[in-house]
């Protein structure tokens, strides 16, 4: 988990520092819909690399946002879920995802 130590003093700066990358929070959007394995996020997070996806898949769940089961099947199954802090980012997707429709619908 990330060192609370380590965080910023400024609030909106500790978010950013969690899931301030793209990647991160297409990697939370596809999670909002349920478990998903390895190859299934690669596929829908469209653009990102496989070193990529694993890094930001650490990191998440290194900072509580996520969950990774490992099956003990040959070849192993790996799936990934939100925890409940990831859930809990739920409005901040809401939010993100209403400004970025309100915008391509305006006249510019």
């Amino acid at each position: 988990m990330t060192n609370k130590l380590n965080l910023p003093d400024c609030p909106v700066e500790t978010t950013l520092t969690l899931i301030g990358d793209k990647w991160k929070v297409l990697i939370l959007r596809d999670l909002r819909n349920g478990t998903k394995r390895f190859g299934e996020l690669k596929k829908t997070v469209t653009g990102i690399s496989q070193k990529m996806l694993t890094s930001n898949l650490r990191g998440m769940e290194e900072s509580g946002l996520l969950t990774r089961k490992v099956y003990p099947e040959v070849p192993p199954r790996v799936e990934y879920s939100l925890t409940e802090l990831g859930q809990s980012m739920y409005p901040i997707l809401d939010a993100l995802a209403q400004w970025g429709t309100e915008y391509k619908n305006r006249d510019l």
